[in-house]
């Protein structure tokens, strides 16, 4: 979707960049990616809550990725323009042969969508990029995480939150025992005229309020 409020120029020269940038990513050209960004340079990687800030802080965060990556492979799915940013939908591709957050690398292919958003300064550089993805898509894929439904997630909660476990299981006994049938107090009056008597009936049970004389 293309923006009507900024000149097409300023527009042209902010797409232009961005897909030189997305290029020179695919490239694995560093030294490339870092001369995308203007003097304000940061990269925030939303899922984790990291943020790099310089082109030291981004220079980081691009080595550690490529080390992680080696054959990291962006492909573009839309571009999104907006007058204060472009957001661009991309699928990642890539082995993990390098150390990544301090797991080592494990060898396994992964593959997920990311959206990033690219903002500009003043000379129509990059003034910051902000990635968005599924952290939990990420690590399923390295063999590090597992859904709590699975054997391997039940088995990976019961060892590492045994109090987790133990007080959900608290939880069901007590809805259990709050739920079970229980007795009911009813006063009824008896026939021979003596005073209201509580009786204490099984619930769902009527009692006769008879007496034998």
């Amino acid at each position: 979707m293309a923006s009507a409020s900024i000149p097409n120029d300023k527009e042209s020269a902010r797409i232009a960049i961005v897909e030189q940038h997305i290029r020179l990513e695919n490239e694995h050209d560093l030294e490339g990616v870092l001369r995308t960004f203007g003097d304000t340079a940061r990269y925030d990687d939303e899922p984790w809550g990291d943020h790099y800030k310089g082109r030291t802080g981004v220079r980081e965060f691009y080595e550690q990725l490529m080390k992680a990556l080696p054959d990291l492979e962006i492909e573009v799915q839309r571009r999104h323009v907006a007058d204060d940013a472009i957001l661009v939908e991309v699928l990642i591709r890539g082995t993990h042969l390098g150390r990544w957050r301090g797991l080592p690398a494990t060898g396994r292919r992964i593959e997920f969508p990311l959206c990033g958003v690219y903002t500009f300064d003043g000379n129509d550089r990059l003034a910051g990029k902000k990635i968005y993805y599924d952290r939990g898509t990420v690590l399923r894929q390295l063999g590090i995480f597992h859904e709590p439904q699975s054997i391997l997630g039940q088995i990976s909660i019961l060892a590492t939150h045994p109090a987790t476990i133990a007080r959900a299981l608290a939880r069901k006994v007590l809805r259990k025992w709050r739920h079970a049938p229980k007795t009911a107090s009813k006063r009824i009056a008896l026939p021979d005229g003596n005073a209201e008597r509580r009786v204490e009936q099984e619930a769902g049970l009527e009692s006769t309020g008879s007496s034998k004389r």
